[in-house]
């Protein structure tokens, strides 16, 4: 990793988790609608995973804001469609968990916990199939791994030895239920082992991150079939807007915050690389001035007309494929 390249992963992550903060006011001020699932703490594996799998497709959680503005969306499109504005990456249509831009290569969210890792092993065969060596990559978090189709996808990938890299967001918690109450150890990764090689690594450091994702997409392009990446992250929010996590103790938070991805990559700018308190400054006011400005467009775009309400329901292309 580079410098600008370190600078900017530190800028996204700054820009992050304002924008999650600016989400959190404006849904409790009315402004957003539905569910809000918060990504602060977790910037560094949003952010460096990103980054480091440039090309190639991604499915997402449906905690994803983070994730598609790293991946290149602007911010403004992502904050106006949390307020349901036909300006939206989704038109107002998907809200917080169906952030979708193909034209970023990113197919977003699911509703549904693992219900993207399916698609994405489709899409790995289909792109094998294609000739494109790029790679996908699918994201998920702690509780799905207990899914049916979580091993059903691990299986065909490993037995048709897709180009596809499975990381794993381990935050411990699947809404409120601690893993290993569902789950007989705390590393996800012992259930992909017998299907493929596996990675641990310090979600909460994004060079770490950067680092082991990079080197699992290089393995998927040379054809050595799917590999699993584990991320052992923290939340600091609850699930959900509706979650009061009260479930973790003070305890179990201080820990998680004396850890935290912003402050550590900045000591990385100012250890590694020489990267002085002023420019770092200038990042956060760049960062904060991206969220004010996407709050305002927002805030001042049209709502859908309402004949969005029965456009695209159906696929153009596919009109004459069944007669």
């Amino acid at each position: 990793m580079n410098k600008l390249l370190a600078e900017e992963i530190y800028y996204l992550m700054e820009l992050g988790r304002r924008f999650e903060l600016a989400a959190k006011e404006h849904y409790m001020q009315g402004d957003i609608s539905g569910f809000l699932h918060l990504d602060i703490g977790q910037e560094a594996l949003s952010v460096a995973a990103m980054k480091a799998f440039e090309k190639g497709d991604v499915f997402s959680t449906y905690r994803e804001h983070v994730m598609a503005i790293a991946r290149g969306i602007d911010p403004k499109a992502v904050m106006a469609e949390l307020f349901g504005k036909v300006t939206g990456v989704s038109r107002g249509k998907g809200g917080s968990m169906h952030l979708f831009d193909p034209s970023h290569f990113f197919y977003g969210g699911d509703a549904i916990v693992g219900g993207r890792i399916p698609n994405a092993v489709g899409c790995a065969y289909a792109r094998r199939y294609q000739g494109i060596d790029d790679g996908v990559m699918v994201i998920f978090g702690d509780g799905a791994t207990n899914g049916g189709a979580f091993f059903e996808s691990l299986n065909i990938a490993s037995a048709w030895r897709l180009p596809l890299l499975f990381l794993c967001e381990n935050n411990r918690y699947a809404i409120g239920t601690e893993i290993t109450r569902v789950a007989p150890f705390l590393e996800q990764a012992k259930k992909a082992a017998p299907f493929m090689p596996t990675v641990e690594v310090d979600g909460m450091d994004a060079v770490a991150v950067y680092e082991a994702v990079r080197e699992a997409q290089q393995q998927i392009q040379r054809g050595h079939g799917p590999i699993f990446v584990e991320a052992f992250t923290c939340r600091y929010e609850g699930h959900s807007m509706s979650d009061a996590g009260s479930y973790r103790s003070p305890q179990e938070m201080q820990i998680c915050r004396s850890k935290d991805p912003i402050e550590r990559m900045k000591r990385e700018l100012a250890e590694r690389y020489g990267v002085d308190e002023a420019y770092i400054e200038t990042l956060q006011k760049r960062a904060q001035n991206a969220v004010d400005e996407a709050v305002a467009f927002a805030a001042e775009s049209p709502e859908p007309p309402l004949e969005e309400l029965y456009a695209d329901l159906f696929c153009k292309e596919c009109a004459n494929v069944v007669s």
